[in-house]
């Protein structure tokens, strides 16, 4: 479904992506793990558009979209979620939520003139119906109506993710998606990605909770100093030794 074909990021003389090649196979959870300074983020900015890249090429169903702006990928179908990623705290949750597809798709000239008031759109009540259906996919549907700013961390990132899969993306790409929580919040956040997979959506996941990962995901590429040193299933990347002095600290 998506091809990352010889993918390299410069920053002046940083090489942050060297040359990297993977695909994403739909219908799969796939991994990308890596030291921190590996490159994971890096390229999450490069194949939704917020990074140019240096060189190299990027397909989302045999289609190039290398170089398309972010929003342009974003309607073909790839969302995200970020490390710290933020709502709007003067939204409620399931305001917050809306935004992911209050997006350029239903923006066109006669919707933006002549539309009616928020609460009375025809569109907008069709978006919150659909986003109170995925906040009770994840057990939030009681905060639909809380402030965003009341949340606490994890609860934030739920409803991040929410955002990501309320528009029913073909991939979502999930950086670091369990940062911050508990052992029982990171067990949540794995059964939650399965049930995305379950939706058709295909998910890629960095993470450094080993883990959860190797528990969820089919397959999985390392990155090291910007490099693809392996890619396999995950009981191929916890046997292989350049994973294992990179990344699990083998002697």
């Amino acid at each position: 479904m998506l091809s990352i074909k010889g993918v390299s990021k410069h920053f002046g003389g940083l090489k942050a992506l060297k040359d990297v090649s993977f695909n994403i196979e739909d219908g799969r959870i796939h991994g990308i793990i890596g030291p921190n300074g590996s490159g994971k983020t890096t390229m999450f900015n490069c194949i939704t558009g917020l990074l140019e890249v240096t060189a190299g090429n990027i397909y989302l169903d045999d289609k190039e979209i290398t170089g398309k702006p972010a929003h342009e990928i974003s309607n073909l179908g790839i969302r995200r979620t970020f490390q710290q990623g933020k709502l709007v705290p003067s939204m409620t949750v399931v305001e917050n939520v809306m935004s992911g597809i209050f997006d350029f798709k239903i923006r066109d000239i006669p919707d933006t003139f002549f539309r009616k008031p928020f609460a009375d759109s025809k569109i907008e009540s069709k978006l919150r119906e659909d986003s109170l259906e995925i906040l009770a996919m994840l057990g939030l549907e009681k905060s639909a109506d809380r402030w965003a700013s009341d949340l606490v961390w994890a609860e934030r990132q739920f409803v991040q993710i929410a955002r990501a899969v309320v528009s029913k993306p073909k991939i979502l790409l999930l950086d670091e998606p369990a940062a911050g929580m508990g052992p029982i919040e990171t067990q949540e956040v794995g059964e939650l990605i399965k049930k995305i997979k379950e939706m058709g959506i295909s998910p890629v996941v960095v993470s450094h909770d080993m883990k959860m990962l190797m528990n969820i995901a089919e397959t999985v590429t390392v990155l090291n100093f910007g490099d693809n040193i392996f890619e396999g299933t995950p009981e191929e990347v916890q046997k292989d030794p350049r994973v294992l002095e990179a990344y699990l600290g083998a002697e």
